[in-house]
């Protein structure tokens, strides 16, 4: 029984090379051009369905292929299974993220398109935030540019091992060579840089990557990624290595540029069945390492290489220093200060009965708005909020990095957990307080991971927010929080307390009555008290 196996028209070749070839009990009913004999030969007697890459021959110097050699067989079957696997369960722990950002509260992102992607494109995109610290904003770039491109030749990848070709994109000619090229001295600096990324995080002194918050998991986890990274381009360069170095021992042109690998083929063995052998290696390990990659996700800080950018284009775009108001309470003043003002009318369930009214600020997760959870699925744990913290560098408890990274984890308690790694299976819960853990029912945000003394040791400066290079808003969170407390509890600290009776009393923050408002004034040199009455 005979196998074509490719079907390559003259118009590929004008010398009419012809690659074929043969089941292992048959005879080639074509031949290859003598050049590419010994090749094909030696694959033919392998005793597999194979395609003839003899048309490599002839690469670089005839005309675009206007067809492209197609093979499937057990390994394209098993590639597909793998990448459906792969990508499928990827989806379903996105989807697992996705319901649990739902659960917050409303809020309305709608509008200033153009506005939300531009400032996309600038922070996110461009990475504006990241260049208020050279150093990691240019090691940072160099693995950022390298995910992006190097990811060029994971589509080929996907479509050699789907169709069975070999460097499918090798009909762009130079373009593929200037592609190819890119991709290893990219692939060079990404080790370089993510060489230097371990040396500040694991024996530099850099002391955002230190903190309660980033023992146990958090600590793995970036390790674990830089490794991941590591391997990656290892695999990458084994497949290229490997792959020319085996073009170079039967004197085939080989497509693509390497500037790389070619300094790396005597590391490898002379053999070219070896030599393929290690080609595979490197081609299974690079995309199955990068499925594996894609499912880490989920349980890791590097979830944000995804959801940076919808956190930027739904961040907030009014002013930083701007707070909100609580819609019932301004309702409520309004309507005392004028008596025909219109109060909106209560809630109402489907039944028509009065609806549950909504709790004042934040105990839990569900009572955020979904724009804080995530928040909370895309902060990168790098420690820039917490480093220009004023109440953090005086020593006091509070981390913006902490409550952040809280909420996801209550996330995952309360709700859906992360499916394949856990991190409370690393020791992540042991950092909360004993004292605080309640059963998991009555477990909330508030008190059972975020504690009241870190709340009020914000000063409300918004530095954490500006420091946040993808515009996470670590305030916003400490704020309906605090409102729980005051409102709900009266459980604000005494000092607040007093403050509060004083405005309430005496229209002030101060103890004096409004009739001693000015009694300072009579000190000085004030020609007419009543005028400055009336300016003021």
């Amino acid at each position: 029984m005979l196998y074509q196996l490719s079907y390559i028209t003259s118009s590929w070749f004008p010398a009419g090379l012809m690659a074929v070839g043969e089941h292992k009990s048959s005879k080639p009913f074509l031949t290859c051009k003598p050049e590419a004999k010994k090749y094909c030969e030696r694959k033919l007697n392998r005793g597999k369905d194979v395609i003839c890459y003899a048309y490599r021959v002839y690469f670089g110097s005839n005309p675009k292929p206007t067809h492209f050699p197609v093979h499937f067989s057990i390994q394209n079957i098993l590639f597909l299974l793998v990448a459906l696997a792969g990508f499928g369960l990827f989806a379903w722990q996105a989807s697992r993220i996705r319901a649990n950002v739902l659960v917050g509260r409303d809020r309305d992102v709608s509008g200033n398109v153009n506005e939300r992607l531009w400032k996309t494109l600038l922070v996110a995109f461009g990475q504006q935030k990241m260049f208020k610290r050279l150093t990691p904003a240019l090691l940072h770039l160099i693995v950022y540019v390298g995910f992006i491109v190097i990811n060029i030749e994971v589509i080929e990848i996907m479509v050699d091992g789907l169709f069975g070709t070999h460097r499918f994109l090798q009909f762009a000619g130079p373009a593929y060579s200037a592609l190819t090229g890119t991709n290893e001295v990219l692939g060079a600096l990404v080790v370089g840089a993510v060489t230097a990324f371990w040396w500040r995080r694991n024996v530099g002194v850099v002391r955002r990557f230190t903190g309660v918050e980033m023992r146990a998991w958090p600590k793995l986890d970036a390790n674990v990624i830089l490794y991941v990274e590591v391997v990656l381009m290892a695999a990458l360069f084994l497949m290229n290595t490997a792959d020319l170095k085996a073009h170079q021992l039967q004197n085939l042109p080989m497509p693509g540029a390497f500037p790389i690998s070619q300094f790396l083929t005597g590391l490898l063995p002379d053999s070219v069945a070896t030599l393929e052998v290690l080609e595979r290696v490197g081609w299974w390990a690079h995309i199955v390492g990068i499925l594996l990659f894609l499912n880490y996700l989920p349980s890791s800080k590097h979830f944000h290489i995804i959801l940076a950018f919808p956190n930027v284009y739904f961040s907030r775009l009014i002013p930083q220093g701007q707070f909100s108001n609580v819609d019932s309470i301004t309702h409520e003043v309004k309507a005392m200060m004028d008596p025909s003002y219109p109060v909106p009318a209560p809630a109402t369930n489907a039944d028509g009965s009065l609806a549950t009214p909504t709790p004042f600020g934040a105990k839990d997760v569900d009572d955020l708005a979904w724009t804080n959870l995530l928040n909370a699925y895309s902060c990168t744990e790098c420690g820039r909020c917490t480093s220009v913290c004023p109440a953090n560098i005086t020593g006091k408890l509070l981390s913006p990095r902490k409550i952040i990274m809280d909420t996801r984890d209550r996330m995952e308690e309360k709700y859906n957990a992360p499916l394949i790694f856990d991190p409370a299976l690393y020791g992540q819960a042991a950092k909360h307080d004993p004292q605080e853990q309640l059963d998991k029912e009555n477990h909330t945000l508030l008190r059972g991971y975020v504690t009241p003394e870190e709340l009020w040791a914000c000063t409300t400066c918004n530095a954490c927010v500006e420091a946040c290079p993808v515009n996470i808003n670590p305030l916003d969170s400490i704020l309906e929080m605090r409102r729980f407390l005051v409102l709900e509890e009266s459980a604000a600290p005494n000092s607040l307390n007093v403050m509060f009776s004083n405005i309430e009393n005496n229209g002030a923050p101060w103890a004096f009555s409004p009739s001693d408002r000015f009694n300072w004034a009579d000190e000085l040199f004030v020609a007419d008290k009543k005028k400055l009455e009336v300016r003021s």
